[in-house]
């Protein structure tokens, strides 16, 4: 993983930041996939602490699962009617945001794509523009997931892979990445969807276990389903003998670590999108032009350094680089 540029001090103060109050009315709308997930509660609290630190009002809609394509539409409608002046938006898969956020878009308000790329020859063709991806390198994440795959296993073994949402951006981009990675050393007997939900990754991990008995490694496209298949394995009593990588860094999969359960998580600071996003809002209304794309940080957790990010949860343990700070009014 290459090293991460010292910028961007996301904690600072808001008093260090100028002042904000003819930002007092500024409203900022975030719409997100669910809360059950503790991924999108973590992008939900760092938005919301943002606002706090830099005086502006936010608020964090959700649908009721990942999946949840026609709740997390129904907010966007009902906030794009409630006179917010920048949308943040997670989409559950490429095209379903893109409907209601013509609304939006008619009415010049910008619109920050969150976490998941939306499809942009769709939006275009809805003339929805947005202005500025925010979010991880997933192809890099599951690079990293791969290349810590390798050593865990000495370079050789048989792997499966848990898939997220059939057609979701995230996910293709985590298993291609980890494909790359392993590619010519270690076998990848099958690869399969279980919805980024804990109880699909170990039901569809007990049907991987029965199929492929001598595998040696699982890497889960999130947390909730490299959990459920750390559960799979328990009840196999093979605990220790299948290694289980994921991403996203959410709290539960830091405890599996220290507790020997999990191998890893690369992971990759919701919290920090929300910081970044609620900045980014205010840039613009400020009158700058934001980066087509901020990439947040990535680190791998392990048993090295599961200590130092639980104490430091949610937020990052490696320094990056956030150009949308030094836009800011000071």
């Amino acid at each position: 993983m290459a090293p991460l540029v010292l910028v961007g001090a996301l904690a600072a103060a808001a008093c260090g930041r100028g002042d904000h109050s003819s930002s007092s009315d500024f409203k900022i709308a975030i719409v997100t996939r669910n809360f059950t997930n503790p991924y999108w509660a973590a992008l939900r609290d760092g938005a919301m602490a943002e606002a706090t630190k830099l005086g502006v009002k936010v608020t964090v809609q959700a649908g009721q699962s990942e999946t949840d394509a026609d709740g997390e539409n129904a907010q966007i409608s009902t906030m794009a009617a409630q006179g917010f002046n920048c949308f943040g938006v997670v989409p559950v898969n490429g095209t379903n945001v893109i409907t209601p956020l013509t609304t939006v878009a008619r009415k010049n308000i910008p619109i920050l794509d969150l976490d998941t790329q939306i499809d942009p020859d769709a939006s275009k063709a809805a003339g929805v523009g947005y202005a500025s991806f925010i979010g991880s390198d997933n192809i890099q994440a599951g690079q990293t997931a791969g290349q810590e795959m390798l050593k865990a296993l000495g370079g050789t073994g048989k792997v499966a892979i848990l898939q997220g949402i059939a057609g979701e951006q995230n996910g293709i981009n985590r298993d291609k990445g980890f494909n790359e990675a392993v590619a010519g050393k270690l076998q990848v007997v099958q690869e399969a969807p279980a919805d980024y939900e804990q109880d699909k990754g170990l039901q569809v991990t007990e049907a991987i276990l029965k199929a492929h008995p001598d595998i040696t490694g699982v890497y889960a496209a999130n947390d909730t389903m490299g959990l459920g298949a750390a559960q799979a394995i328990k009840n196999a009593g093979k605990t220790g003998q299948i290694k289980v990588i994921s991403t996203d860094g959410i709290q539960a999969a830091l405890d599996a670590i220290k507790s020997g359960t999990l191998t890893g998580t690369v992971t990759q600071y919701p919290y920090a999108e929300g910081q970044i996003a609620v900045q980014s809002c205010l840039a613009l209304h400020q009158g700058k032009k934001l980066p087509a794309r901020v990439v947040s940080p990535i680190a791998f957790i392990n048993s090295d350094n599961v200590a130092q990010q639980i104490a430091a949860f949610p937020k990052p343990i490696v320094t990056f680089d956030n150009p949308v700070e030094g836009l800011l009014n000071k």
